[in-house]
């Protein structure tokens, strides 16, 4: 049988919501932090990961915005969104396929609302799936106590033992995803790539993440982010 070529890294980035949470008055992936949208700080965050080919942005097909708000983008851009992030994000695989992209190649997915995500973590990442039979996720263990709500009140204080806060990029490869996503991206509970994967039988592993690695959704995140951005070297 002859070998498969070495697989290639690409990202995909869903950039299709509206981000209510956020109170930003737009899509919150437009929104101004620190001088640029806050999507373009995550591609240029993207960017500086040497080892991804190319980057794939998945907008709502009726997103007029885009380009004025990542100026000077060179990366593909498909207009595929769907109503749920498991539907946008298949269609971004089948947008990367007909790019050329291969089952067997490696897809890192990543929101557009985590543009703080530092280059180290996502080489870490990349180092720990490269040779995995799976894939896996950045990912925090839990470290505060967990309580669960009812009607605004503590009704249990849950065990955080092995419990781990989900990150992303998370990276697999294009075609146990795609299928995965077809399979179980409409069940309840299928909130990232991950859940699909192991939803499919997949176990996928757990890579420390970064604390700034954080999703923008709400508006106190914002002051946050541009604290941040402030006192870290800038990306170019």
């Amino acid at each position: 049988m002859t070998p498969l070529p070495d697989p290639d890294l690409y990202a995909v980035v869903p950039c299709a919501g509206v981000g209510e949470r956020a109170g930003a008055g737009m899509p919150k992936q437009y929104a101004q932090v620190a001088g640029r949208s806050l999507v373009a700080h995550t591609l240029a965050a993207l960017a500086a990961v040497r080892r991804i080919r190319q980057v794939l942005v998945v907008l709502a097909p009726g997103d007029s915005a885009f380009e004025s708000h990542v100026p000077g983008h060179t990366g593909w851009v498909a207009r595929v969104g769907g109503a749920s992030r498991a539907a946008s994000v298949a269609g971004g695989l089948v947008a990367l396929a007909e790019h050329g992209a291969r089952d067997h190649d490696w897809v890192l997915v990543h929101d557009a609302a985590r543009c703080l995500v530092p280059t180290h973590a996502v080489d870490a990442l990349i180092d720990a799936c490269l040779d995995d039979g799976v894939g896996g996720l950045l990912a925090l263990p839990v470290a505060d106590t967990l309580k669960h709500e009812r009607d605004g009140r503590v009704a249990a204080t849950l065990d955080r033992a092995g419990k781990w806060q989900a990150q992303t990029p998370q990276m697999f490869r294009l075609g146990p995803l795609r299928e995965a996503l077809l399979l179980h991206g409409g069940e309840a509970g299928i909130t990232d790539e991950s859940s699909a994967m192991e939803a499919a039988g997949w176990a996928p592993r757990l890579v420390p993440g970064a604390l700034e690695n954080f999703k923008i959704t709400y508006p106190g995140d914002f002051a946050l982010a541009e604290r941040l951005f402030r006192t870290r070297d800038p990306i170019p």
